[in-house]
């Protein structure tokens, strides 16, 4: 599943071009193969000063939530053009042996937040939870009927995403929207960070999936031996794992690259079965498969050949 950061103003666009490296994968050999079959579209900030997750500015209101979703149905963007990518790719390459899947993040109901709007003619006060529920219970809604309504071709709607990474703000809120999801009979994901305030605790807060973060590849301090205990305690939680790289991975990125650090990831993910075993949430910064893609640097492509052979294992196993 890879993590696409859409709709904020300092994002991609996520055209039809944009999205074809995530799509298909074309080794240095020649060979053309379907590449990630999961795709998470999430966002924390509209970019103009306003948040859908905690921290990162002034509370989203209702008028934001509307917002990113438009920004999420655009035509020629977003689901439209991953949608529109996968038909040009089945007419190169043939029909995937799988479905392509989409998981949506929810906006988080700010817990006091009381300038949210109305919903069915009240006010919402975010101090309630029930307020919190049906705000994002009426988000849940919205997604449905815009996702039906476009009739996409190579798209199936796998569930949601809880966009808050740990429980210390809204507390177990995500209980009581899970089980609306559930009514819809979807499912609902989480990514925690590493050692997140209720990490551990993912099923009793309503989630179907977990993908631990590692969080190694940010910081050079970090040693590799945080890679083996984040298996380790994916594995002793039940949860899937986070592949995580951005940017700086690439080879000429200035002032140092992080290519080694993406290049440990691989490595003891291979070795303690991860590719073989574990659902994997894909992590590239803003877009850096995309500009690992537009590179022209050997030491990418080789990277980027190794990681996707791995991926394209997977599916044919």
């Amino acid at each position: 599943m890879a993590l696409i950061y859409q709709g904020g103003i300092n994002r991609m666009d996520w055209t039809e071009e944009q999205f074809r490296p995530y799509v298909m994968h074309q080794f240095q050999d020649g060979r053309k193969e379907w590449l990630f079959d999961g795709f998470l579209f999430l966002e924390f900030s509209d970019g103009k000063g306003r948040r859908y997750a905690q921290g990162y500015g002034k509370d989203a209101r209702k008028q934001e939530w509307e917002w990113l979703l438009q920004r999420l149905f655009e035509e020629g963007k977003s689901l439209s053009a991953l949608d529109a990518c996968i038909e040009t790719v089945k007419k190169e390459i043939g029909e995937p042996e799988f479905r392509h899947r989409v998981v949506i993040g929810l906006p988080a109901a700010m817990f006091r937040q009381r300038d949210w709007g109305e919903l069915n003619g009240k006010t919402l006060c975010f101090l309630y939870r029930e307020d919190q529920v049906a705000a994002t219970r009426w988000y849940v809604d919205r997604v449905l009927e815009s996702f039906r309504n476009a009739n996409y071709k190579n798209l199936d709607l796998a569930g949601f995403y809880w966009v808050d990474e740990d429980i210390a703000y809204n507390g177990d809120l995500s209980l009581s929207v899970s089980e609306y999801i559930h009514s819809k009979n979807l499912l609902f994901y989480w990514i925690p960070y590493w050692k997140a305030v209720g990490y551990d605790k993912w099923r009793e807060l309503g989630f179907d999936m977990a993908y631990l973060q590692p969080n190694h590849f940010f910081e050079e301090n970090i040693p590799d031996s945080r890679l083996e205990e984040a298996c380790k305690e994916s594995e002793k939680n039940g949860m899937a794992i986070e592949m995580e790289f951005d940017s700086r991975a690439l080879s000429d990125y200035e002032p140092v690259s992080f290519r080694s650090r993406m290049k440990s990831y691989i490595n003891v993910f291979k070795d303690n079965g991860v590719f073989s075993d574990l659902p994997i949430a894909y992590y590239s910064g803003s877009r850096a498969i995309y500009e690992m893609y537009k590179s022209e640097d050997e030491r990418d492509k080789e990277i980027m050949d190794e990681l996707c052979e791995l991926i394209v294992e997977r599916h044919k196993k």
